[in-house]
């Protein structure tokens, strides 16, 4: 389904978050939720607008961020209850309407459900004319309820007939239609849908229970996911073959089907800047449905996006152990630990899970890929080599773990093998600008085949013209070769693309002194020291061999360490 057509149907307006309030009484407390808020501090958010709620407990805007707060740490309850206070005053929310008609699906009050609908209450278009439908389900009018879902289907709106349609058959098989379900879903309805992973499943689901584990097969291996190695979709798969009837849980019952059109929302919001809004759909749909698992992950997604780590590590934490998705939420709360500071217990998760999990070739590499990030490259080559050792026949996906386990042997001074990982990852991915910078680059630093480095870099300029690393490659190339004024222009667009990189300042700085304009060497290599940090690589730019430049000049450092002068014939002056 296309789901980045349907941000118009949403209308949950970014505008400013939280909504601002004139508050009557405590105005510290509400000014220091509201800057906790915008820094996604979900927690000190909450405690601070309840205070200022406590004063001034009627403010609508105050009340609709209260409840927000604790919607977005997962309190459906406390949001609820707080945001129940703008519908007993009569007043309008969507954020409110969000909330309260999820919490009725909670409580399966269908027809308080309707009722509020009927009342004015709204989320935006999509959201009300697929909850409509749904609460009727659930009350059950299944007749009235096809028949709601059928109007979505006929309206001009491409993405209001596919919601239609697709959750027209998640209610025909939750309540046992499953030919009907299938007829939708095969695209003999009329339309044919593009389904979504979740979507696959639903439909090899239905497909099972008519006795056609055959046409499920075909189904999943048709799926990009699962060519992708999705484990949920290979145990499905090997379910099937085992000849097993597969259930459908897709959608059981109408509080789930509610809880798929929230997580269908936050599907569709998920690229759009305000992440915020769109944690609040995905909590509600985790809320309405705790074992549904692709809500839980994408609620931890969100909130590592919104730099709220723990919050994301006590998200996957609900991911059980023995459920497919184990190794994604693992994965995930991993990354959480290495962004929140806590790199030990990221590296513990990641062992833990290669002992677990280790039949995943994705979890070598995730353990791999965290030791090269913490440069400790040494132990990256033993997960990388696990990784690899499970590729029997590399394809162009696989470029990526050559490389990087080529970056591994190159810092810790094996080049022969480094270079040779390279190499794969080009024939692999002939074209990739980062691989034929970083082996051209890697060329130029030994100093041995000079011409083939420029020729690697020169492609990759061709297809990065603005990457600032490549072009400070290209410009180093040709320095290194001489020709030190056709490097002077590519060293200065690097600067200007990279203007707090030391070793770009430190570059511009040796290519302006080749071509004598020695008072500009000096100010970038005065420039290329005020930005070296302690984080800044030594195996790159060395401060000492800069501070000895200021003081001597290139010429002078290049003949204490019997380095060839530079070529005076090319310099440009």
């Amino acid at each position: 389904m296309r789901l980045a057509l349907l941000t118009p149907l949403l209308l949950l307006s970014a505008g400013t978050w939280p909504a601002t309030a004139d508050v009557a009484g405590d105005a510290g407390s509400y000014l220091a939720g509201r800057s906790a808020f915008k820094a996604n501090d979900y927690g000190a958010a909450a405690k601070h607008f309840s205070e200022a709620l406590a004063s001034d407990p009627a403010n609508l805007a105050l009340l609709e961020s209260t409840g927000a707060a604790f919607l977005s740490l997962g309190d459906l309850e406390s949001a609820a209850q707080v945001l129940e206070r703008i519908a007993v005053a009569g007043e309008s929310s969507q954020v409110a309407s969000l909330v309260l008609l999820g919490k009725a699906a909670q409580d399966e009050d269908w027809s308080g459900l309707l009722g509020a609908l009927d009342n004015g209450f709204s989320v935006g278009p999509l959201f009300d004319d697929l909850a409509e439908p749904w609460a009727i389900f659930g009350a059950g009018r299944m007749a009235e309820s096809l028949e709601a879902f059928d109007e979505m289907a006929e309206t001009e709106n491409e993405s209001t007939r596919i919601f239609g349609l697709y959750h027209k058959a998640l209610a025909l098989a939750s309540a046992g239609d499953f030919e009907g379900a299938a007829h939708i879903l095969s695209g003999d309805a009329g339309m044919v849908l593009r389904l979504p992973r979740r979507g696959v499943v639903a439909y090899a689901e239905v497909l099972s229970q008519l006795e056609r584990n055959d046409d499920a097969l075909d189904l999943i291996a048709q799926s990009q996911n699962f060519a992708l190695g999705d484990p949920y979709l290979e145990d499905l798969r090997a379910r099937l073959e085992a000849g097993e009837t597969i259930p459908f849980n897709s959608v059981r019952n109408a509080r789930d089907g509610l809880a798929e059109v929230y997580h269908s929302i936050a599907r569709a919001l998920r690229q759009e800047p305000q992440r915020s809004y769109t944690l609040l759909y995905a909590r509600m749909a985790a809320s309405l449905r705790p074992d549904h698992i692709d809500a839980l992950l994408l609620t931890a997604e969100l909130l590592e996006q919104l730099d709220q780590h723990d919050l994301a590590t006590e998200v996957y934490d609900k991911v059980p152990r023995n459920h497919p998705e184990f190794h994604a939420a693992e994965l995930g709360r991993a990354e959480a630990l290495r962004q929140s500071g806590q790199e030990g217990a990221a590296i513990e998760v990641l062992q833990q899970l290669a002992e677990s999990h280790g039949h995943l070739l994705q979890v070598h590499v995730a353990l791999a890929d965290l030791f090269r990030e913490l440069e400790r490259y040494e132990e990256a080559k033993a997960p990388y080599n696990n990784a690899l050792s499970m590729v029997s026949e590399p394809v162009e996906q696989h470029w990526i773990i050559y490389f990087t386990r080529g970056i591994a042997h190159e810092r810790t001074g094996q080049w022969d093998l480094a270079e040779a990982d390279f190499r794969t990852a080009l024939e692999l991915k002939p074209d990739q600008p980062t691989v034929l910078n970083y082996l051209g680059y890697s060329l130029l630093e030994l100093q041995t085949d000079l011409e083939e480095a420029l020729a690697l870099i020169e492609r990759a300029a061709e297809q990065r013209p603005d990457a600032g690393h490549i072009i400070d490659s290209l410009g180093w190339g040709l320095y290194r070769l001489g020709r030190y004024a056709e490097a002077v222009p590519h060293m200065e667009k690097a600067a200007e693309h990279l203007p707090t990189d030391p070793i770009v300042n430190d570059h511009l700085g040796d290519v302006y002194w080749a071509v004598g304009r020695h008072r500009e060497a000096e100010f970038q290599w005065h420039r290329a020291l005020s930005f070296f940090t302690d984080e800044t690589d030594q195996g790159d730019v060395d401060p000492d061999r800069i501070r000895r430049k200021l003081e001597v000049g290139l010429d002078a450092v290049l003949a204490e360490e019997g380095a060839p002068p530079l070529n005076v014939a090319n310099d440009g002056g």
